[in-house]
C-alpha cells in the first residue's frame, strides 16, 4: 500500500456482507476475547476440551506419521497432569519446557494449563548464558526436556537450582516402546505416567481470567530475555477475535503450523484457531521452504499460520504450475508485507488473509477482521499513533508538554491505553515493566504502553506497520536485543567495545545485524573463526551480526550512549565507512573482507539469508 494511500468507507463497505454472514462467530469471539469477568472459569484446557467435545474423534494433532485424535490427545495430557499433581505441583508453579516443535510440547503445555501451572515455554535456540537466564527467571519447580535438547542444559545444569529429582525427559520418538532408557539424572515421562488416570482434573475448572498460563520469552529492547506473563485471559483474546471471529474454519479444516511453538504465533493464534471450531492442527519440526507446498498437499491443509519471512521464502520459490493446486483458503500471521500481498494471494489462490499485530507482553493488538489487503487490520480498543522523531527515538512533545497523535495517513509510534479492560501484565520484573509505560501522554496521569513500534495510520481504526524502533530490531523471524548481543560480544575474546544495529538489505525482510566493534588487539592478530565459534555457543544464529565494522571508538551523546543514527545511516556501504568492513556468507565458519564487488553481490540477491 502507497504511502498515500489511506482506507476508505467504500471498501469498508463493500466487506459487511461478508462479515454479515459470519456474524454469530464474529459476535460470539467479539464476546469471548473482551471479557472482564475475574471468576468465570475460562482458559485453555477447558478450549480443549471444549474442542473434543465437538470434534471426539477427529485429529487434533498430527506430526510426520503421527496422528492424534481429540480423545486420545486429552487423554495424555490429562495423565500429564495427574502426574504433576502428583508430584506437588501447585497453582502458579513454574514448568520450564524445552522440547522442540513435536506433540510432547503441546501435551505438557495442556498438562500445565489444565491444573494452572505455568508452562514456561524455553526458545530451544537458545544456549548458555541466555538459556540459562531464561529459565533462572522464572523459578521454575521442574523441568521438561526432549532428548533433543538435553545435552545444551545439561551444560549448564549445576548453574541452577531445579532439583535432580525434577528432571523429566521425552525421548524423540514415536511411541513408549521406542523411548529407550533416559540419560543420566533425568526420568522418562513417558514412562511415568503409565499408570495416571485420563480423566479431566477438576482444577481446570478453577483457571480464571487473571491466572498465568504462559511464560513466553521476548528480547524486549533491552538486556538479556524478559519473561512475559501471558494469562489464561489473554489467550482467550486470540482465542476468540482471530480462532472464533476471524477464522472460518471448521472441524473439517486442518491448519498447518511451521512455526516455533514457544512463541505466542504458534501457541496461542495457530493453535488457538484449530481449537475454536475442533480443526487439526499439523505440527512440523522446523520450516521448511522447500518441502512446504508438498507439506501442505500431504497432510491435506486447509489454512497456515505464517511469519512475513516465511511468506518472502514461499515467494522466492520459482514459480511452478502446481502453485494454486492446494486447499488453502485461509492464512493467519503477521508481518506479511505490503510489497509481495496482493501478488501472494494471487499466485497461490489465497481467498483470505488474517493479518494481525500484537505482542506477547503488549495491551494492544489489531485483526484483519475485513479481509483488506496490506493492513495489519482493525482494533476497537483504545491506541493512538504519536509523532515520533526517528532521529532521537523519542516521541514528539508539543509546547504544553504532552504527545499528538498524527494525520490520516501519516507515521509514528504505536501506544495503546492502560485501562481495567487494556491492563498491561508486564514482565516478572517490574522494573523493566515500568520501562514500557509512558504517562502524562495527553491528560495528567493517563498511562499508556510504548509498543516500540512505528505504524501507519490507514483510518476507519486501521493501521499498516511499519518499523521498529529503538534496541530491537527483526530478523528471520525473530526479535533481536541490541543489548544483549553487544553484552556477548563484549565478552568475546579480543573485543573491547560492541554497538549493534540493523541494517537493511534490499529485498530481504527484516533488518540483518551489524556490529560495530573495537578490538583490545591489532585487527591482525584477531581471529575471526574464534569469534564466531564463541558466538555460536552464547546466541541462535539469527542474532550473530551478519556485518562487522572494525572501528577506534564510537561516537557518544551526552548521556553516554552510543550514537547509533550514523552508523545505521551509513549501513555497509563500504563507500561510506571509513571502518574496515567484514562480513558472514550464509552458513559460512568465519568472517571475510566486505569488499564493493562483494557488496554488490549480497544486494543484487546472490547471497540468500
Amino acid at each position: 500500500m502507497p504511502q498515500d494511500d489511506v482506507i476508505t468507507g467504500r471498501q469498508i463497505a463493500s466487506k459487511v456482507p461478508e462479515l454479515l454472514s459470519r456474524l454469530p462467530d464474529v459476535i460470539k469471539g467479539t464476546v469471548m476475547a473482551n471479557s472482564t469477568s475475574k471468576t468465570k472459569p475460562l482458559g485453555l484446557g477447558l478450549c480443549f476440551e471444549h474442542a473434543m467435545k465437538i470434534n471426539p474423534h477427529g485429529v487434533a494433532v498430527l506430526y510426520e506419521d503421527r496422528e492424534l485424535s481429540y480423545t486420545q490427545f486429552n487423554s495424555w495430557a490429562n495423565q500429564i497432569a495427574h502426574y504433576l499433581l502428583s508430584r506437588g505441583v501447585k497453582k502458579s508453579d513454574s514448568i520450564a519446557i524445552l522440547i522442540e516443535n513435536r506433540p510432547e510440547l503441546l501435551a505438557t503445555a495442556l498438562a500445565c494449563a489444565k491444573i494452572g501451572a505455568v508452562a514456561a515455554m524455553l526458545n530451544t535456540s537458545q544456549k548458555g548464558k541466555v538459556l540459562s537466564h531464561s529459565i533462572s527467571l522464572v523459578n521454575p519447580v521442574m523441568i521438561v526436556a526432549g532428548a533433543e535438547c538435553v545435552e545444551g542444559y545439561d551444560a549448564l545444569r549445576q548453574q541452577l537450582s531445579i532439583d535432580d529429582s525434577c528432571h523429566l525427559f521425552f525421548a524423540d520418538c514415536n511411541t513408549l516402546e521406542d523411548s529407550g532408557e533416559a540419560p543420566q539424572a533425568w526420568k522418562n515421562l513417558a514412562i511415568e505416567i503409565c499408570n495416571q488416570p485420563q480423566h479431566n482434573p477438576e482444577q481446570t475448572k478453577t483457571i480464571c481470567r487473571e491466572d498465568p498460563c504462559f511464560y513466553i520469552y521476548t528480547s524486549g529492547t533491552t538486556g538479556l530475555p524478559k519473561a512475559v506473563i501471558f494469562n489464561h485471559g489473554r489467550f482467550m483474546k486470540l482465542y476468540g477475535s482471530i480462532g472464533c471471529a476471524a477464522m472460518p474454519l471448521n472441524k473439517h479444516d486442518r491448519i498447518y503450523v511451521p512455526l516455533p511453538f514457544y512463541h505466542a504465533t504458534a501457541l496461542s493464534v495457530g493453535w488457538g484457531s484449530a481449537l475454536a471450531n475442533g480443526a487439526g492442527l499439523i505440527m512440523v519440526r522446523k520450516f521448511s521452504g522447500s518441502r512446504f507446498w508438498s507439506d501442505i498437499r500431504k497432510y491435506d491443509a486447509t489454512a497456515f499460520a505464517y511469519v512475513g519471512e516465511l511468506c518472502r521464502y514461499i515467494m522466492e520459490k520459482e514459480e511452478d504450475p502446481s502453485d494454486r493446486n492446494n486447499k488453502v483458503h485461509t492464512i493467519v500471521g503477521n508481518g506479511l508485507r505490503p510489497s509481495i500481498w496482493k501478488e501472494f494471494k494471487q499466485r497461490f489462490g489465497i481467498d483470505r488473509i488474517v493479518e494481525f499485530y500484537g505482542s506477547s507482553e503488549g495491551n494492544i493488538g489489531f485483526i484483519n477482521l475485513f479481509n483488506l489487503d496490506q493492513t495489519v487490520g482493525f482494533s476497537p480498543l483504545p491506541y493512538a499513533i504519536v509523532k515520533y522523531d526517528r532521529d532521537t527515538d523519542t516521541p514528539v512533545k508539543t509546547s504544553d508538554g504532552y504527545l499528538s497523535k498524527v494525520e490520516k495517513g501519516g507515521v509514528g509510534l504505536l501506544i495503546g491505553e492502560i485501562t481495567k479492560r487494556t491492563p498491561f501484565h508486564g514482565y516478572t520484573d517490574p522494573a523493566k515493566s515500568n520501562i514500557c509505560v509512558l504517562t502524562d501522554v495527553f491528560t495528567k496521569g493517563d498511562r499508556w504502553f510504548n509498543t516500540g513500534d512505528i505504524m501507519r495510520d490507514l483510518g476507519f481504526r486501521h493501521t499498516q506497520f511499519v518499523d521498529r524502533t529503538g534496541d530491537t530490531f527483526r530478523w528471520k523471524g525473530e526479535n533481536v536485543s541490541t543489548t544483549e548481543v553487544e553484552m556477548l560480544i563484549d565478552e568475546a575474546g579480543g573485543v573491547s567495545e560492541a554497538v549493534v544495529y540493523g541494517v537493511e538489505i534490499p529485498n530481504t525482510d527484516g533488518r540483518a545485524g551489524m556490529a560495530s566493534i573495537r578490538l583490545d588487539k591489532p585487527l591482525e592478530e584477531f581471529d575471526f573463526s574464534v569469534f564466531l565459534q564463541e558466538l555460536k555457543a552464547n546466541m541462535p544464529d539469527y542474532s550473530i551480526p551478519i556485518f562487522l565494522g572494525i572501528n577506534e571508538g564510537v561516537q557518544l551523546t551526552g548521556t553516554f550512549k552510543h550514537m547509533k543514527g550514523p552508523l545505521k545511516e551509513k549501513g555497509f556501504d563500504v563507500q561510506k565507512n571509513t571502518d574496515r568492513l567484514f562480513v558472514r556468507l550464509p552458513k559460512a565458519d568465519s568472517y571475510i573482507p566486505l569488499t564493493e564487488e562483494l557488496q554488490r553481490e549480497i544486494e543484487a540477491g546472490q547471497y540468500r539469508y
